[in-house]
């Protein structure tokens, strides 16, 4: 059984205690400071909060945290109480500004894709009229730092030739209701960029790619979620394509200290991709996934190959954040996988 990091998080305690031993944050840099975090209660702010609560008793910083959350009754019951952490409880495009002086602002806060494609002007909304709000909450409050969490999604598709998509890469999301993530995701990063530039804000741009790790909905659109909850079901375990895409996945304790490292020390003005440069096809996955869970499970392959196509390619190349702030994919996919299961059997999932 994993021990874990206290009753707040449920996250495993050993992977929160070499986040801190890498030091890769400069822990320094948060000391007596202010932090106020949207989209604090998901499933990178989650982890988020439990590196940060457990960085603060570990290194004395006498941190304070601001969450933003639509329902405080409901996040408290995902992220009991800590000193350290206060509530406040608004729509990210019409909080009220709370008072006072922040140094540092993380905003994570947005819908998934599978939302836009459901509502694409009210995905829109939220993603470009809540970082508008954010950037006015920055200037009120003084904000010193500010990381905007968006997404590889901002890309588009990936060229097939193209092994790994660089920060230098043209951002051409796709047209239709399933690439206006990537679209409102573009347009918020041009908007915070700017504010940084104008307002002095030191604005730095995160761009996720797939991650895994204990927290992660095992019931939504996330394919590995998906052969996870297959595999510990004890069935099949199936595939909804050929099987041929690309992916590549970076754990979630390792994101954690990607984007806190990001905040304190990425250069302003900078966009930084995040996550794993090893590609796996997902039929590979799905195999990895089955023999670490359910040696005995079958792989259901359910699209048939088109002929004369290819293979999906989401891979990033993180030389910019290895070599710029010595940041790298450090816990194995399987590694990733094993703790993820057992998480899920821990919390009595299946």
């Amino acid at each position: 059984m994993l021990d874990r990091i206290g009753p707040m998080h449920h996250l495993p305690r050993a992977d929160i205690n070499e986040v801190l031993r890498r030091n890769s944050v400069d822990w320094s840099r948060l000391v007596d400071a202010r932090m106020f975090i949207t989209g604090g209660t998901g499933f990178f702010g989650r982890w988020l909060i439990a590196v940060l609560s457990a960085a603060d008793a570990a290194f004395a910083l006498n941190l304070k945290i601001t969450l933003l959350t639509r329902n405080v009754a409901s996040a408290q019951r995902r992220i009991p109480g800590h000193e350290k952490v206060s509530w406040l409880e608004g729509d990210v495009r019409s909080f009220p500004l709370p008072p006072g002086q922040f140094d540092y602002l993380i905003h994570a806060a947005t819908d998934s894709s599978q939302a836009g494609q459901r509502d694409p002007d009210g995905l829109t909304a939220q993603v470009v009229n809540g970082t508008r709000r954010v950037i006015d909450f920055a200037r009120q409050a003084g904000v010193r730092r500010c990381l905007y969490v968006s997404s590889g999604a901002v890309y588009g598709r990936q060229p097939s030739q193209l092994e790994a998509m660089a920060e230098t890469c043209p951002c051409r999301p796709s047209t239709g209701a399933s690439a206006v993530y990537g679209q409102a995701k573009l347009a918020a990063e041009d908007l915070m960029l700017a504010a940084g530039r104008h307002h002095d804000l030191n604005a730095v741009v995160a761009r996720p790619f797939a991650c895994v790790g204990p927290g992660l909905p095992l019931d939504t659109h996330f394919a590995i979620g998906n052969f996870i909850r297959d595999a510990l079901r004890g069935g099949d375990v199936v595939v909804a394509s050929d099987g041929r895409p690309l992916r590549s996945y970076l754990y979630a304790a390792d994101l954690a200290d990607w984007l806190l490292t990001l905040l304190v020390r990425g250069d302003a003005g900078q966009v930084y991709n995040v996550g794993s440069d090893r590609a796996i096809s997902i039929a590979d996955l799905a195999g990895l996934v089955s023999s670490l869970v359910s040696p005995k499970g079958r792989i259901v392959i359910e699209s048939p190959v088109v002929g004369g196509s290819s293979a999906h390619r989401y891979i990033p190349s993180i030389e910019k954040a290895r070599l710029g702030l010595g940041l790298d994919a450090w816990t194995s996919l399987e590694s990733a996988i094993c703790k993820t299961v057992d998480d899920a059997r821990l919390r009595g999932a299946f």
